[in-house]
């Protein structure tokens, strides 16, 4: 039995399909579609799963974007109440110190007025504007009480800078009320205070606003920086599970498959001792079993052909000997009657004698093409290969033909390129083929015909051809006419032959690394072609 080494599984692709995960998913009991549809959705959720993370965390940045927002609303308006605060505080710092006895009908009294006028206005500016309504938004409820101490501060403020300093300025007071006056001068003491305080609280609001600030920038960059690192995170695991999935299912249906292919090939090169081990419980494992019982099949049909061509062969070999044994006796005593050697015969006897020694002779030729073909099933047939002429053995061949040729009116011819000569190989076998093709042409070419014999090196070959003018072959049976006991219309209207001729021609040729082929068509003759390798001398 031929056998050849099994292509098999590389050592890296043997470790993977054993791997036991993947042995594991391919011993689940479902179908491969199901694999790949289980595969494909758990990839999607995985996709799916970093799409909605990545959803989370883009809300949650918005979320503290709009929260930053928000402090820098309250930041802008705390800043413009910090600085009305501080503005009243620097009017009426312009003040200090102010003698309203002297001030009293002075010629710069009425830009001290002014300058408290505009700090009243200035107070109540900034009490209106701890309102929502000016404020642009509601206060949180941690501010709300500053805001209403601040308001409440800036109230009092204007209270005592309306109802108890700014009339000071009106009227020229008496004594008395100088010294009502001289009194009344620790209440712009107390406005100073106010105003001072005022500024401080509203200061400490916005500080406290901006801190807040600070503290979000901070928080927003830690909570990029962990969500960044959270979403690579689930994004690499998403990916090395999607491609361990991807693995997994893969190699459960890569690796039977290899191993198949790999048992495949190793029946088709004729080895039949191998099982492919396959643990799937799906259409692979299906598909295994199926192979397997195929190689066993195989195996048991080609051992019974072996032992059915080796007993053909042997009773071929056997029945062609014993055959040959009795017939070259019949030929030999034949001959010997036709030369008349024990005695003359009459001419009817002799027409009798030609024919038993053409049909002895024909069918002792049948005899050895059937046992050289038996022989070469077998592989039984050895070549006698040595250097020999070429030239010299296609001369001989077309002499062989020339005369039965001349007899039909038929022209046989030979051109041999002169680099055409010594070849090594089985000069016998070599001149049966060409014996074979001439003799063939010679009985399908009519009366009047060509043949015509050439060779020449082509492409470090001998490229022998033997050329027709009979009735060509059909495509069709190009390939047919080389097989055993197969003959074209023509040749079963000669009723001469057997099939086996063009057979052990390509056999012989094939033998020697040549090759042998038809080139015909119907109604233009045919071409013969084989082609030797050429061997130094």
């Amino acid at each position: 039995m031929p056998q050849e080494v099994e292509p098999r599984v590389n050592a890296v692709g043997r470790r993977r399909i054993d791997d036991p995960l993947v042995r594991a998913v391919a011993r689940l009991p479902v179908k491969v579609r199901t694999k790949l549809l289980v595969a494909f959705v758990g990839t999607s959720l995985l996709l799916v799963a970093v799409g909605l993370l990545g959803q989370v965390v883009l809300g949650q940045s918005n979320d503290r974007v709009g929260s930053l927002g928000a402090l820098a609303r309250r930041a802008s308006a705390y800043g413009q109440l910090q600085r009305d605060a501080k503005h009243v505080q620097e009017l009426l710092s312009a003040n200090a110190g102010a003698d309203f006895g002297l001030v009293w009908g002075s010629p710069n009294r009425r830009p001290k007025l002014v300058v408290d006028e505009l700090a009243a206005s200035a107070a109540v500016r900034v009490a209106s504007g701890t309102a929502a309504d000016q404020l642009g938004f509601t206060p949180p409820p941690e501010d709300r009480d500053d805001l209403q101490k601040i308001e409440d501060t800036a109230r009092r403020l204007w209270e005592e800078l309306d109802s108890e300093l700014i009339p000071i300025y009106e009227g020229k007071p008496t004594i008395k009320d100088r010294a009502t006056i001289n009194e009344m001068l620790p209440t712009r003491a107390g406005a100073e205070s106010l105003a001072s305080n005022l500024s401080t609280d509203a200061a400490e609001l916005l500080n406290r606003t901006t801190d807040d600030i600070d503290k979000l920038i901070a928080r927003n960059a830690s909570s990029y920086a962990s969500s960044r690192t959270l979403f690579i995170g689930v994004a690499v695991g998403a990916i090395v599970l999607a491609l361990l999935l991807g693995f997994i299912l893969s190699w459960s249906l890569i690796g039977p498959i290899q191993r198949i292919n790999s048992r495949l090939a190793g029946i088709a090169s004729g080895d039949f001792s191998g099982q492919v081990e396959v643990v799937n419980r799906d259409e692979l494992g299906a598909l295994a079993t199926n192979v397997n019982q195929m190689n066993d099949e195989l195996r048991r049909l080609y051992m019974e052909l072996e032992a059915a061509s080796r007993h053909k062969s042997e009773f071929l070999a056997s029945m062609s000997h014993e055959l040959r044994t009795p017939l070259n006796a019949v030929i030999g005593f034949s001959q010997v009657l036709r030369e008349e050697m024990f005695g003359p015969v009459n001419e009817k006897q002799a027409e009798y004698l030609d024919d038993i020694l053409t049909s002895g002779h024909y069918l002792l030729s049948l005899i050895n093409d059937v046992l050289d073909l038996s022989k070469v099933e077998a592989g039984l047939l050895e070549l006698e290969v040595r250097p020999f002429s070429v030239r010299e053995v296609l001369e001989r061949g077309v002499v062989m033909v020339r005369e039965r040729a001349s007899e039909d009116g038929v022209q046989v011819a030979l051109a041999a390129d002169p680099d055409v000569d010594i070849v090594e190989g089985d000069e016998r076998r070599i001149k049966q083929v060409i014996f074979n093709l001439l003799s063939n042409a010679v009985k399908f070419t009519p009366a009047g015909g060509e043949i015509d014999v050439s060779a020449a090196r082509i492409n470090g070959d001998v490229q022998i051809s033997v050329a027709d003018t009979g009735p060509g072959i059909a495509p069709e049976d190009h390939d047919r006419v080389f097989d055993e006991f197969q003959q074209t219309e023509a040749g079963l209207q000669q009723r001469d032959g057997t099939g086996l001729g063009l057979a052990l021609s390509r056999r012989f040729v094939e033998l020697h690394g040549g090759r042998i082929w038809l080139e015909s068509e119907l109604g233009r003759g045919s071409t013969f072609v084989f082609t030797l390798p050429v061997r130094s001398a």
